[in-house]
This record gives C-alpha cells, sequence and structure tokens, in this order.
C-alpha cells in the first residue's frame, strides 16, 4: 500500500512576506495559499520532497495568482502590463504598490460591529467541533446579529450546553432527523433578513458575515455562496477530497444568472459546481417564493444535494445565486478513509436523487442523460484504475453504489410533495 505524506497548510500573505517563506520538504508536501491582506488570490500544491528556489517560488506564485489578477484588473481596466514582469525579477516593492492599487477598491475602508444576518448552524451530536466553530464567529470582525444552532434529533445535551456558553446563541431542536427538517426550522426561527449556513466542522474568516451581507447589497442576488478552503490536508482520505472532490470554487466572482442557466439548461445543469453548503447564504424572501429545502434531500434523507436543488429551483425560478471568493470558511475534511467513503457515497446517493427530482420540476433540464452517460463514465475510471485501484480510485465502488442506491431512493421518495412555504 503506498504511503501519502501530508502536506502542511501554509497560509502567506504576500503584503507582509513577498518572498519565498520558510517551509519544510523532507517528508511532506506544501500547500500555499497566497492572499493580499483579507482577500485570497490562488493555491499550490508543492509535491512531497520538491524542494523551492526563489525562482521556481515566484513560479509557482505567478501561475497561482494569474487568473485571480487579470480578473480584478478587467474591473478596474488596470494596466496589466508590467506586474509579472516585477513578480518575476522580484521587483517587490513595485509589484506590491501596484497589487495594493488593485485590490484596495475591494478592501472596506470600514467594517461595521455588527450587521442584520442570521448565522445558522445545524448540528448533531458534534459538540467538540461545534465549540470550535463558535468560537471563531465569536473572534469575527464583524458579528451576525443572531447566530441560531438547530440540534437536530440530538442524542445528549452536549450541544445545548456548548451553545449556552456564547453569547448571542440561540438553541433550537429540531426532533427529526435529516439536515433538511433542521435547516427548514433554522429558516423559519430566523429574524433577520439574511440567513447564512455553516457547518459545524468549519472556521470562519474574520470578515466572512460582513462579506455575506455585503454579497446582498445587490439587489439581484437571491443566494451566494463562498470561497471554502481546506485547514488541513494530514491524511490520504483530506487529500483525496481535496483534489478531487473539493468545496474550493475558486477565487473569481461568479454570478450565477439566467444567462449561466440557459446555456447549461439542456445539458443538466452542474448547480452542485455553485459552492457548498458550508457557506452559503440566502435572502429570506426567497424560502416563500421558491419554498423550503426539500426534506427529501440532504443529511439523514437522500444523503446530499439539498442546497444545490435549492440553488436549482432559484435559478429556475429567474433568479440570481452569486459566488463571491471574499468570503471565505476553512473546513477540515474527513481524516479516515472509511469516513470518506461514507461522505462520498452519500454525495453520489444525494446526487442521483437530486438530479432526477429536479427533473422533474423542470423537464427542459437535461438530467437524465447525465445519469445515463454514468456507467460509460465509471467505466472509464475503473480501467484506468485497475488493478491497483489507489488515491482517486478508492472510492469508486462506493460511488457507483450510491448513484444506484440514490435512483432507487428517487423511485421509492418521488410521490412525496416537498415542503411549501408557510
Amino acid at each position: 500500500m503506498p504511503s501519502y505524506p501530508h502536506y502542511a497548510v501554509t497560509h502567506i500573505h504576500l503584503d507582509k512576506q513577498p518572498h519565498l517563506p520558510a517551509l519544510t520538504y523532507q517528508g511532506q508536501g506544501n500547500y500555499l495559499v497566497y492572499w493580499w491582506k483579507e482577500i485570497a488570490l490562488g493555491h499550490s500544491f508543492i509535491e512531497p520532497n520538491h524542494s523551492l528556489t526563489e525562482e521556481t517560488y515566484r513560479a509557482a506564485l505567478l501561475k497561482a495568482i494569474k487568473p485571480t489578477i487579470e480578473h480584478y484588473a478587467a474591473h478596474t481596466k488596470a494596466n496589466v502590463e508590467k506586474w509579472q514582469a516585477w513578480l518575476a525579477a522580484g521587483e517587490t516593492a513595485s509589484w506590491s504598490a501596484w497589487l495594493d492599487t488593485l485590490l484596495t477598491p475591494w478592501m472596506p475602508a470600514s467594517i461595521p460591529a455588527q450587521v442584520p444576518v442570521t448565522v445558522i448552524i445545524c448540528t448533531r451530536n458534534r459538540a467538540a467541533t461545534l465549540k470550535l466553530c463558535l468560537e471563531s464567529l465569536a473572534q469575527m470582525t464583524c458579528q451576525p446579529a443572531e447566530v441560531i444552532i438547530v440540534d437536530n434529533a440530538p442524542q445528549d445535551d452536549s450541544t445545548e450546553k456548548v451553545a449556552a456558553a456564547f453569547a448571542n446563541v440561540r438553541y433550537v431542536v429540531e426532533p427529526k432527523p435529516g439536515l433538511s427538517y433542521a435547516r427548514n426550522t433554522g429558516v423559519k426561527q430566523a429574524r433577520y433578513d439574511i440567513i447564512a449556513f455553516t457547518d459545524d466542522d468549519v472556521l470562519v474568516h474574520p470578515e466572512w458575515v460582513y462579506r455575506v451581507w455585503e454579497t446582498f447589497q445587490d439587489k439581484q442576488v437571491y443566494a451566494m455562496t463562498g470561497l471554502v478552503i481546506a485547514s488541513e490536508l494530514e491524511t490520504e482520505a483530506q487529500q483525496i477530497f481535496e483534489r478531487h472532490w473539493t468545496f474550493n470554487r475558486g477565487y473569481l466572482d461568479v454570478a450565477y444568472d439566467q444567462a449561466y442557466f440557459k446555456r447549461v439548461e439542456a445539458a443538466g445543469p452542474p448547480v452542485w459546481e455553485l459552492g457548498a453548503g458550508a457557506n452559503n447564504a440566502f435572502r429570506k424572501e426567497v424560502f416563500d417564493k421558491v419554498g423550503y429545502f426539500d426534506e427529501r434531500l440532504g443529511a439523514g434523507a437522500s444523503g446530499c444535494s439539498e442546497d444545490s436543488e435549492m440553488w436549482f429551483r432559484i435559478l429556475v425560478s429567474g433568479d440570481t445565486v452569486q459566488y463571491n471568493p471574499r468570503a471565505v470558511v476553512h473546513h477540515t475534511h474527513r481524516k479516515q478513509l472509511s469516513e470518506l467513503k461514507r461522505q462520498i457515497y452519500a454525495y453520489m446517493r444525494g446526487f442521483a436523487a437530486a438530479a432526477l427530482i429536479q427533473q422533474d420540476q423542470h423537464p427542459a433540464a437535461g438530467y437524465s442523460k447525465q445519469l445515463w452517460y454514468m456507467p460509460k463514465y465509471y467505466a472509464s475510471l475503473l480501467k484506468r484504475g485497475f488493478p491497483r485501484f489507489n488515491f482517486r480510485s478508492r472510492t469508486l465502488w462506493v460511488e457507483m453504489k450510491g448513484i444506484v442506491s440514490g435512483v432507487n431512493f428517487y423511485y421509492k421518495h418521488r410521490n412525496r410533495p416537498p415542503q411549501l412555504p408557510a
């Protein structure tokens, strides 16, 4: 069995450290995340035992951040002729001054102490990780107006005790097991017009809630997703997930609007690519428009996709889902391969069930074509992984089982109506 050295996660703030940082190369890899102040710009995987010189570091940095820099420059019509040459030549003073000018419009001059946002965390029997999440929320530069903990079918009072230790946290029990039940309970309890969801295994960036609120200042936006960065890459399971199933949707702003929907409609809109449930938010009024989370979907039911199915309905209704990479959280992936396999099984089960549900909702969507293509797709992956089935191939069997189970789940539950607005 091959060994998979861990990757050390290093966050490099280029405004403070423009040169190659001190890294360990022997026996480990390095995952470098590049920032300019509070704006994430890109990342690099440096493979185990592969060392960097100042020159090769600048080349890796340029490759990682070039799309992001060009994205921001396109919005400001900045002169982009010289910055790459400055970076390649190590002219840090010129490059840093230019980059600061470029990104200043996206850095708020001041941040309010509080914004009218409800943060909802749905949890079940994970008090220790929840405590860490709430501690990170409490340390944010800008605070939400309220935090709601929805304890889903709890087995003890450990979650309630954790919630009681934090100010501005409201504890609610949802006795019916299932993430969508818990999410819907949180929505109904929310007192504010912007509702943000994160998970109990997440640590939030200090500006996260402010950036969520900022996104909804555009009145065309009815939902948003944000950047999810891996907290650690210590184990093979965590590396498999980040390499092949990542929550990280990149560092560029993307408006998923009607133009996007029309482009992808016939092939089956890949709404799972819009973001992750660990970092997403909604206008509360959208639930009155399109309904609540489908309780057939999500953990405790189909297994996954209650969030992406909601984004699908929002797109079908003609509204926009905005991806904002400045709204950042850090996620701890499953450490053990057995945990990863259960997770991926649930993902594929939920994907298949949601795809068929979405096909019912909007017959013009081509999800049935995707499912018919799956046997051919997995045949190619099996051929590629044979005979060792290492790394990416380790989850192939549970993926296929999950898809079959999801189709069966759909046919068993397809006549159960989704929950409508109250």
